[in-house]
């Protein structure tokens, strides 16, 4: 005996996944328009950068163990980064209180001078459905967003200061990935603490952040960390101690960058770690 479907229940199967296919695709193609609009406002903000290469004279005056990373991970002669492409794999915690861990696949544009950054990332919450997310810095403001399948709100930080600082902050903790971001004359201004932290101070508009930088013996970054970057509990922005680390250093592009991070929040209880990820690829540009 053989089973047939009914005409009618074939029929509306065949019309439910083609709706859903349609939203599928109206989805991608609305969120890919809004990648390119940030993107497009990102490139209108850059500015031409004051310095073109990497000089180890111009280090002279600068804390001792931000000399010895920039003669760990620099060659002299290394052109100055103008912007870079980022793929990254990992995972990212949904949870804000214990651990819920999820898979990601992420492109992210950055931009050097004026500072800028868009991540955007697919989380995967079940085989072929995926949360899109931006989280980005551009032309001064902070961005962060997240939609079901490209269309369906699932968190929208409303434009504020904090975001914008918080977003900075971003930007200035992953400047490993792109070390010349770094150097003398690219608006980061170095503070001695000790032989192995150095605090570093970006100003771009009316947004400033200072960050504490560890190094290890080698000299390269290990940990970042701020005091007070906000933290949205329960709809209300909490200044929190926050923390990104770096490891797994290797050789691209003639600098030493380092492949694998994690971000946690440092909670009272111990940290939260919310972002692992692991950069896959990278490409520089310095023009």
């Amino acid at each position: 005996m053989r089973f047939s479907w009914p005409k009618s229940i074939l029929a509306l199967f065949l019309v439910l996944a083609g709706a859903i296919g349609v939203l599928y695709l109206y989805g991608a193609l609305r969120w890919r328009r809004t990648t390119r609009d940030l993107h497009a406002k990102m490139d209108a903000a850059r500015l031409p950068s004051r310095v073109t290469t990497y000089d180890p004279r111009d280090l002279a005056g600068l804390p001792a163990p931000v000399q010895r990373y920039f003669r760990a991970v620099l060659k002299e002669g290394q052109p100055v980064i103008t912007s870079v492409r980022v793929e990254h794999t990992g995972a990212f915690n949904m949870s804000q209180t214990a651990e819920h861990w999820l898979s990601f696949t992420s492109t992210q544009h950055v931009v050097t001078h004026r500072p800028g950054f868009v991540w955007d990332a697919r989380i995967s919450m079940a085989p072929g459905v995926a949360i899109h997310v931006h989280d980005a810095y551009v032309a001064g403001t902070g961005v962060l967003a997240a939609r079901l399948l490209g269309l369906f709100a699932v968190m929208e930080m409303p434009a504020a200061p904090e975001l914008d600082q918080g977003e900075l902050m971003r930007f200035l903790a992953e400047a490993a990935w792109y070390p010349t971001a770094l150097l003398p004359g690219q608006d980061v201004q170095w503070e001695a603490i000790d032989d192995t932290r150095a605090a570093a101070t970006l100003r771009d508009g009316a947004t400033s952040v200072r960050l504490v930088f560890q190094f290890d013996e080698q000299g390269l970054i290990v940990a970042v960390q701020a005091d007070d970057r906000y933290r949205d509990v329960n709809g209300t922005l909490v200044a929190t101690p926050w923390q990104a680390r770096h490891w797994d250093y290797q050789a691209r592009d003639g600098m030493l960058v380092p492949l694998q991070g994690e971000v946690a929040w440092l909670l009272p209880r111990g940290p939260l770690p919310y972002w692992r990820g692991r950069i896959e690829r990278v490409e520089y540009d310095y023009r």
